[in-house]
């Protein structure tokens, strides 16, 4: 206790000095958290983009990750009404799985007849009931809110499409889409007009249809290989595009009725799906659901070997992101702490060589050498503490600020901007890991110099009077 008092007397001694390393590791402390609030922020939008959409869980066939894109028919899922059945039975899931979806995976052509235009696309069939209370999953309270999603309500030959495929197949003025360039008419160099031969075979290639006519045609035709290879075709009312966030996804991507693509591919054959979704109440029950589903997946994997993906391996983007944050905040852990070691060392370097005749009177009295290392590495440990928790609460004020001003912005990736909010409060983990960081990095700064001093001859430092 007197070592403790002590070191407050010899702090408040040079108010200065003192608050100036007490300013920067309250800064520093500060800057950490608030990077830090801004990473975990960055990881719950995120973490929750992807469970809107495709839930925690997927039930695939084994193969259906790895080689589905090039034919998701072939990893169909037979059988998918039973295991659903099965899951909302079981009495630890029914109260564990907010959702239980199929979705069925598609590729295939689109095109517009009264454009005279046409694309290779890839799409998915969605129970929409179950898309819209996926959407609004919203564990960690963050202010974001997501789109209702179009096709519920809508009739069985509705579609979405992405603002890519939509200025593909010309269908801009009838969705009414802002900021989409139409494609301009070649024309012949010099000024010369389109030959006659090729003008006319271009007139017998391209539909005669009116402008007012494509300017109100949503139409497109969708073709598809059905289950036995053979090529199917239906008609689909395009009623909302959306941009998908991702050029080369936003350019090809189409959305239906599981209903509608189902009967496009299966016909009168019983219907397969490619995936089935489960979205959970919280994201900490996916080990427990996963042991859970285990013997019930092998009831039905007789015939067809399942498999269950977290969201995290279907979205390696996700993952590769969170990590990359995660060394950026060790960096910049490491670089504030080095600062850090560094003005604390320096202050209480000053100290020592400023208190010279002092240690050489405390060790003449008696005072071992472990005492005045103890002495001023308490001074270099209050340093820390008060400075981290004057950074902790620094943080905590501005993060709040931040938070209520109502700053947007937009993240690679993303359509709409995205609220700036700064997750600190909460944030136990990191708040109690950079305190104790930056604390035990104050005291190894005066360690030296308290060594230094607990060395110092009691006759050499008494002649400093």
């Amino acid at each position: 206790m007197m070592t403790l008092s002590l070191a407050i007397r010899n702090l408040l001694r040079n108010r200065r000095r003192s608050l100036a390393t007490l300013l920067a590791m309250a800064i520093g402390a500060t800057s950490i958290l608030l990077f830090g609030g801004f990473s975990a922020n960055i990881n719950y939008m995120m973490h929750t983009h992807h469970v809107q959409a495709g839930g925690h869980l997927q039930i695939q066939h084994r193969d259906f990750y790895l080689y589905g894109s090039g034919n998701p028919t072939a990893y169909g899922i037979s059988d998918y009404a039973k295991i659903l059945t099965a899951i909302q039975h079981d009495q630890v899931l029914r109260d564990m799985v907010l959702v239980a979806s199929p979705t069925m995976q598609f590729g295939g052509i689109a095109g517009n007849y009264v454009a005279g235009v046409s694309r290779t696309i890839i799409g998915n069939g969605f129970v929409a009931e179950d898309i819209n209370r996926m959407r609004r999953w919203n564990d960690f309270n963050l202010r974001t809110t997501s789109r209702v999603f179009a096709l519920e309500g809508a009739p069985a030959d509705a579609a979405i499409v992405g603002t890519g495929v939509a200025r593909v197949l010309q269908l801009c003025d009838a969705l009414k889409i802002t900021r989409c360039p139409k494609p301009e008419k070649e024309t012949i160099p010099d000024g010369k007009a389109t030959p006659d031969d090729i003008a006319q075979l271009s007139l017998q290639e391209t539909p005669a249809v009116s402008g007012d006519d494509l300017a109100r045609s949503r139409r497109i035709e969708v073709l598809v290989g059905n289950a036995r290879g053979a090529p199917n075709v239906t008609s689909l009312e395009v009623i909302r595009a959306e941009e998908q966030g991702i050029k080369e996804l936003d350019e090809v991507y189409v959305m239906m009725h599981l209903s509608q693509i189902q009967r496009l591919i299966y016909g009168k054959s019983s219907p397969k799906v490619t995936s089935i979704m489960l979205q959970l109440r919280h994201s900490d029950q996916i080990p427990v659901v996963l042991e859970r589903l285990a013997p019930i997946l092998a009831k039905f994997s007789s015939s067809q070997p399942l498999v269950v993906q977290d969201f995290r391996t279907l979205n390696p983007f996700y993952v590769q992101t969170i990590r990359m944050f995660d060394t950026i905040f060790g960096f910049v852990f490491v670089l504030i702490g080095a600062i850090v070691l560094f003005t604390v060392s320096n202050t209480m370097n000053t100290a020592v060589v400023e208190r010279t005749v002092e240690i050489g009177t405390l060790r003449a009295i008696g005072l071992r050498r472990a005492g005045i290392r103890r002495l001023f590495v308490t001074e270099g440990a209050l340093i820390g503490f008060c400075g981290t928790v004057l950074g902790v609460v620094l943080a905590l004020v501005l993060s709040a600020v931040v938070n209520q001003t109502g700053l947007s912005w937009l993240p690679p990736g993303n359509v709409d901007p995205l609220p700036l909010t700064i997750t600190v409060w909460g944030e136990s983990r990191m708040i109690l890991g950079t305190s104790l960081g930056l604390i035990c990095i104050a005291i190894l700064s005066a360690w030296w110099p308290a060594y230094r001093a607990a060395r110092l001859d009691v006759v050499d430092a008494l002649r400093h009077a």
